[in-house]
């Protein structure tokens, strides 16, 4: 059963007006097909939809988003009128979701890169993480690839391949392909291939480890610093001595080596060992604790090894932009079954993160999105949403306090 809503609980759509003028250019995309031009819920209402429902904490499903419809102040700013579940459903399918990129490109275009530590400025190359996440779907759904996990279901899914720029509030590049991608890793690395650019860092994890993807990257002028499995055999061609830098980085290895199936890379590479901080592995066995070992292979030769074991920190950066997406803009919940839906969702969702990025400046996290959503709810001021904003960032000296601990400890 849907609670009732007033008008009072779908605040904050003055942000949304603003928006809704970008969409605008999107009005007539699909309506080629309308003849009788009686087409009520049009491409840039559809956007609007489901930007309300991204930033109203009260609305959470897509009956709750029909019945906010109903009321005039957000019919109005919508320009859109009471719809039903069936032509939500049907409408994404005449729409173009890469129409939603000249939003993005415009939005971006005003943005200005987030801080990063200082040392990073010796790199010539853009370093960008690359890796990709699983959104769930129904199993009705044709379209999505169907295997099997290890309690005999059928497991559904998309996957959306993304690209993002260190520094970035928003992934530079973001695209969704069938859940048979999760299950082949060389997919993964096919669509990493595909988007090569000259003069870009390519931090990856251990599914991109590929010879061949490894020399595509290092003939078009770009470079990679991609994580290896423990395991991993390979033969040393000399050690390269460890600077009072690198040790206070926790490396513990710097060495030129030919690693495993690099025997076909046609360029010298380079092993840089971490000892990170040890923490419990989640595995269809149960929990166990891993070593902490980080095993990073680049074709960086001469950039010092804390700074290798800098930018491979960053990488975590991509794991939080996917958890920002999927616990806090709602992308567990795909408000469309159809692919074009679940495109223009997914688009929305990077919209809403620059929208986010220009409001406050700094990058998304649990903190803000929850005091946004107090004011959006009337619970805090504009002034109460100022001073969070302005709280000074700890982040360096929890860090390095933490550091200091696990020093004591022995490790």
């Amino acid at each position: 059963m849907v609670t009732p809503l007033s008008d009072k609980d779908v605040v904050g759509l003055r942000h949304l007006k603003r928006l809704m003028s970008l969409f605008a250019c999107l009005h007539e995309v699909g309506c080629s097909r309308d003849s009788a031009g009686n087409r009520r819920l049009h491409f840039d209402g559809y956007c609007g939809l489901v930007t309300l429902y991204l930033f109203n904490p009260w609305i959470a499903s897509l009956r709750t988003l029909r019945q906010a419809v109903g009321l005039s102040t957000v019919a109005k700013i919508l320009g859109v009128k009471r719809f039903s579940l069936g032509s939500f459903s049907e409408a994404p399918a005449v729409f173009e979701p890469k129409q939603l990129k000249s939003v993005i490109a415009e939005l971006a275009g005003q943005i200005r890169p987030l801080a990063t530590d200082p040392r990073l400025a010796q790199m010539k190359h853009t370093l960008e993480l690359v890796d990709g996440t699983l959104l769930r779907a129904l199993p009705k759904m044709a379209q999505s690839f169907v295997r099997h996990n290890n309690d005999g279901g059928d497991y559904h899914a998309w996957r959306l391949h993304t690209h993002l720029v260190v520094g970035a509030p928003a992934p530079s590049l973001i695209e969704r392909t069938t859940g048979h991608d999760a299950q082949d890793q060389g997919s993964e690395v096919a669509h990493l291939r595909k988007n090569l650019q000259p003069d870009h860092c390519y931090v990856t994890d251990r599914r991109f480890y590929d010879a061949g993807l490894f020399n595509a990257i290092h003939a078009g002028r770009s470079s990679y610093v991609c994580r290896v499995r423990d395991d991993v055999v390979f033969a040393s061609l000399g050690e390269n001595p460890l600077s009072p830098e690198a040790l206070a980085a926790h490396v513990v290895r710097d060495a030129r080596v030919r690693v495993g199936c690099h025997d076909k890379v046609d360029h010298p590479t380079r092993l840089v060992v971490v000892q990170a901080e040890p923490h419990p592995k989640r595995t269809r066995q149960g929990i166990k604790q891993s070593t902490g070992v980080v095993m990073i292979v680049t074709d960086l030769l001469e950039v010092p090894a804390e700074i290798i074991a800098l930018i491979y920190r960053y990488r975590w950066s991509i794991e939080l932009f996917f958890r920002f997406l999927k616990h806090l803009l709602g992308l567990r919940h795909l408000l469309s079954q159809r692919p074009e839906g679940i495109d223009i969702q997914v688009y929305c969702c990077v919209i809403a993160c620059l929208l986010i990025h220009l409001q406050t400046g700094k990058k998304p996290n649990k903190a803000m999105m929850d005091m946004l959503g107090f004011y959006l709810m009337g619970l805090a001021s504009q002034q109460e949403v100022i001073n969070f904003l302005n709280q000074s960032d700890n982040t360096g000296v929890k860090l390095r306090a933490k550091e200091e601990l696990w020093k004591k400890m022995g490790f």
